[in-house]
Order: C-alpha cells, then sequence, then structure tokens
C-alpha cells in the first residue's frame, strides 16, 4: 500500500524505526487538545535531544543539515505510529522555513531551536474577520512607535493561539493593498494580546480569536522589511501543502489500514476508490517534495495537491460513515466521527476548493478571470 518517492533515505528510515521501536513514545492520555498539545511537546523534545527533529534543517538554527526530504520521513513515521496529531505536528514546517527565511538571523538561531524542540508552540495570525480569503484586505495595523511598533486589531482562525508562546502576524504598516502589509514575530505574553479559543464542531478548541490592544512589538521582531508581508505570505502558504501534506497522507492511509482491520473488505469497490484518492494524491505530492528537497520554491502548483487531499479525505471518511454503520453517528468516537466532522472542512481550511481551482485555472493554465 505504501510507495516511497524517495531515494537514499532508507538507512535514515530505518535507523529511526529501530530508534521509535526501542523509545516508546506513545501518547499516555488520549483525548482532548490539551492531551495532544502535551504529547506532541513530549514527542518533540525525546526526537530532538535524540537528534531526528535535528536532521533536514539548517546549523545555523541548531539542525543537522541534509535534504528537507528527512523531515518528510521523520513526520512519516510519527504519524503513521499515531505519535501525535498530524495537524499540529506539521506547523513547523510552516513556520519554520519563514523564520529562517526572513528573520534576522540572530532571531531565527535564538527561536527556532525553542519550536524544534518542542519547548514552545507557535502560531500563524494571518486571517482576520471579514479578511479570510482576501487575505490583502486585512485591517490589522502596526504603527512604528519609537523602537519599535504598537499593534491594534483582531485575528481569527488561529490555530492553537492559546498555547502559543509566538505568533508569526500579518498587520498593516501603510497603505491598502498588498504592499501596505508587514509581517511580525509577536510574543503572545506581551501586554494588550487576549486570546478567545473557538469550538468547532468536531468539539476540539484548535482555532481562536487574538485581539490586540496596541500591542508593543520590538523592531527587532519585523521579519523582512516593511511591505514584505504579502511576499512572506505567498512564501509560506505553500508550505502548508508541502511536507505538512505528505505527514497527513501517511495519516490518512492509517485509518485507510484502521477501516479494513475493523472487517470493511466485503466491500472492494468502495475501500479500492478510497485506496486511489489516497494513491493519487500521495504521488502527486510525492513530486513536491521531490521538488522541494531539490532546491525548488513552492508555487500556486500546490493548489492542485490541495485540492486532491481534500477530496481523498473526505472520501476515506465517507466510506467508513458507509460500511461502519453508526461509527459517525451513534458510537463512542474512537476518531471516525471526529476525524468525519474534520474532514468537511478539508474544502473550506486553507483556503477553499473554489478558490484553489480558480488559482489553477489563472495562475497555472493562464484561463483568464472570466
Amino acid at each position: 500500500m505504501r510507495i516511497s518517492p524517495f531515494t537514499g533515505l532508507d538507512s535514515f528510515r530505518s535507523e529511526l524505526r529501530d530508534w521509535l521501536d526501542d523509545h516508546d513514545l506513545t501518547p499516555g492520555e488520549t483525548g482532548g487538545l490539551d492531551a495532544q498539545v502535551t504529547q506532541l511537546s513530549r514527542v518533540r523534545q525525546a526526537l530532538w535531544t535524540a537528534g531526528w527533529m535535528r536532521y533536514g534543517w539548517p546549523p545555523e538554527v541548531g539542525g543537522l543539515g541534509g535534504p528537507s526530504a528527512l523531515r518528510a520521513v521523520l513526520g512519516e513515521e510519527v504519524a503513521s505510529r499515531g505519535l501525535a496529531e498530524p495537524g499540529i505536528w506539521s506547523m513547523v514546517e510552516v513556520l519554520v522555513p519563514t523564520l529562517i527565511d526572513y528573520a534576522p538571523p540572530a532571531l531565527a538561531a535564538e527561536t527556532v531551536p525553542r519550536l524544534l524542540g518542542g519547548e514552545e508552540q507557535w502560531c500563524q495570525g494571518f486571517s482576520e474577520p471579514g479578511s479570510g480569503s482576501d487575505l490583502a484586505s486585512l485591517s490589522t495595523r502596526a504603527v512604528p512607535d519609537g523602537d519599535g511598533w504598537v499593534v491594534s486589531g483582531q485575528k481569527v482562525w488561529t490555530s492553537l493561539a492559546q498555547y502559543a508562546a509566538r505568533c508569526v502576524l500579518l498587520a498593516r504598516t501603510g497603505g491598502p493593498g498588498h504592499a501596505g502589509i508587514s509581517a511580525f514575530l509577536v510574543d503572545m505574553d506581551s501586554p494588550g494580546v487576549t486570546v478567545r479559543p473557538l469550538r468547532t464542531m468536531h468539539g476540539v478548541d484548535e482555532f481562536a480569536e487574538v485581539f490586540l490592544d496596541e500591542v508593543r512589538v520590538p523592531a527587532s521582531r519585523l521579519l523582512g522589511a516593511p511591505g514584505d508581508g504579502w511576499r512572506l505570505a505567498t512564501d509560506l502558504l505553500p508550505h502548508e501543502r508541502s511536507t505538512c501534506f505528505w505527514h497527513r497522507i501517511a495519516h490518512l492511509y492509517s485509518r485507510l489500514d484502521r477501516l479494513l482491520a475493523d472487517g470493511c473488505e466485503a466491500d472492494p469497490d468502495a475501500l479500492g476508490g478510497a485506496w486511489l484518492d489516497l494513491h493519487t494524491v500521495r504521488c502527486r505530492s510525492a513530486a513536491t517534495q521531490a521538488r522541494l528537497a531539490g532546491g525548488g520554491r513552492l508555487g500556486p502548483e500546490t493548489s492542485v495537491d490541495k485540492i486532491l487531499l481534500a477530496g481523498a479525505e473526505q472520501r476515506l471518511f465517507d466510506t467508513a460513515r458507509d460500511l461502519l454503520p453508526g461509527a459517525v453517528e451513534l458510537s463512542p468516537d474512537d476518531g471516525w466521527r471526529t476525524g468525519y466532522l474534520y474532514s468537511r472542512a478539508a474544502t473550506i481550511y486553507g483556503g477553499t476548493a473554489e478558490i484553489q481551482r480558480n488559482i489553477v485555472a489563472r495562475r497555472l493554465l493562464d484561463l483568464g478571470k472570466e
């Protein structure tokens, strides 16, 4: 059922598997976001101490070097074994490359090891009420003041904000449009920061509102130059669909294995369709991983990855609902209900399926705006 797009990584995977077999990192307490975040920190700390978490990152931020494919293998093994929830595990794949590319080197060297090593969680403050998909219209404002900035505004759908020590935040420092947006690394314990968790339909307070009331941010926390915020955002978003997706696909394969283990072999057509969708998006993601590992930059083509993954995730859990009567609606939750409800948002979060298709049409197929 598995395919490997990588070459030269077999020994890394083999040694990692041996180490994981010898070190029990399986979750203790299960259920609830608090337990998931605690487990995430535990796993990262153990892997950082042993060195595994450092492969694939540059020495300037405490890494041991090597291609990004090493990180993909590590995340795949973690997801396949159920050691950490794949969504929150993969946030480093979005935020760390951003800090490496845009933060002053001393700031990246100081802070990135804390995130990779499990000492801290971070969040991403982009979306706002009324400025979700239309990010260029955001209204949170940063005003220069002495040797820093004063930030005021509101963010929403901010993952893990209630646990985060820092936030990669977009704010308007100039006029309207893309050119007026800048990015900052904001300490979440700064005076004026208020976090209010949001309950989602699958019962997990994963997202939060973040209110910023005249929050002082040192000038050294500006990421890039004033006005670089939109460029940072367009560089960051493809990373949400790179190694992160590889990890999530591994998690979904483990759910398909679980479906088979629950005795659903009697409907090979339904299972085959779910497997084919997963196989398709994994092949597509393999090409993305290869491009990233080869030093290539990711761009609008990752919208294809997003469309395929959303469809595969929804089909998998639709199949589970059909083949396991009552598992979603009636049974005590053993992961099927939560997974099914979360999959309903797969075509919304991170950019809706409609927006992704528009990107493919306009930027990849050059079909214009109509």
